[in-house]
């Protein structure tokens, strides 16, 4: 069961904790357990939204995969000659096993172009390599200009429709969409910010942001209910304490939603933590009963 469950995270996009549990019956808190093991014997466990997964980049699976499967820029190579034969059900079968595994979707002719395969190729291959790239020709819907981007690109995102990249000329790291750039060219240079290099996260509330923050809240079964219909990303971070009340163990991103929910339900809910939020809500209600002053 052990190995069925590492192959699962190993591919894992769609199944939440309760899934997981429910599939290979096992307690939530047996879950975590074996996340814990996995993390111990060099395993890296990521978590993206409500979803864990291994990443294949853990020394393990690195040894695994040289051996006996394809690289990134391999499956893309592949991908890219299946497109272009007859397709059969042998062809058929090829792809759906390499969308199953790789992070890209070659089912259709329309989703894996011959441009968009080679720009996924060059950015995995900057990414490996940690060379800068040029993004060439980019349109920017915020700023309506098409022009080039020097960036140091260190993450796929989306199925490897979107890149996370280090923009050069601002210090920004910022997230560019394929479809936007014309082509991508890499550089001999070397990454000259990996230390600024920071994931995009974003939370249940859909706040966007580089860091997280853990709130810990107490609630009640009003607030616990409204939570989970209201923001069903929540609901792998809940967990039931006794017969009126649940805890919530969530990184969020911004105080803003969390906050809001939590001034509306302030009767039902104790805030457990962090003290940053604990502050937030602090300033929060103080600038209400200033407001409500006011208007007395």
């Amino acid at each position: 069961m052990q190995l069925q469950l590492l192959l699962a995270l190993s591919q894992n996009k769609s199944l939440t904790v309760e899934e997981l549990s429910q599939r290979y019956g096992l307690s939530r808190r047996s879950l975590y357990y074996y996340l814990d093991f996995y993390r111990d014997c060099g395993f890296i466990v990521e978590k993206q939204g409500p979803y864990y997964r291994i990443d294949r980049e853990s020394p393990f699976f690195k040894q695994l995969i040289a051996r006996i499967s394809f690289s990134e820029e391999e499956a893309i190579a592949l991908a890219r000659i299946l497109n272009k034969v007859e397709e059969d059900a042998l062809v058929k079968n090829i792809k759906r096993k390499l969308s199953r595994f790789y992070d890209f979707d070659i089912q259709n002719d329309s989703e894996l172009a011959e441009q968009q395969a080679r720009k996924v190729s060059m950015l995995c291959q900057a990414i490996k390599l940690k060379r800068i790239a040029v993004l060439k020709g980019y349109s920017s819907g915020h700023s309506q200009t098409k022009k080039d981007r020097l960036v140091e690109p260190f993450l796929m995102m989306n199925g490897n429709q979107d890149v996370r990249c280090h923009e050069l000329s601002s210090g920004l790291n910022k997230t560019y969409k394929l479809s936007r750039m014309e082509n991508v060219e890499i550089l001999d240079d070397e990454w000259l910010h990996e230390e600024e290099h920071r994931q995009v996260y974003t939370d249940a509330f859909m706040f966007s942001g580089e860091r997280q923050y853990t709130v810990d809240l107490r609630m009640g079964t009003l607030s616990s209910n409204l939570l989970r219909e209201e923001y069903p990303a929540s609901v792998p971070f809940i967990t039931q304490e006794d017969d009126r009340h649940w805890l919530l163990h969530l990184p969020v991103c911004s105080y803003l939603g969390i906050g809001r929910f939590v001034l509306g339900l302030f009767e039902d809910i104790q805030v457990l933590g962090d003290e940053g939020f604990k502050a937030y809500l602090r300033e929060k209600s103080a600038e209400m009963q200033s407001v409500f002053a006011e208007k007395e």
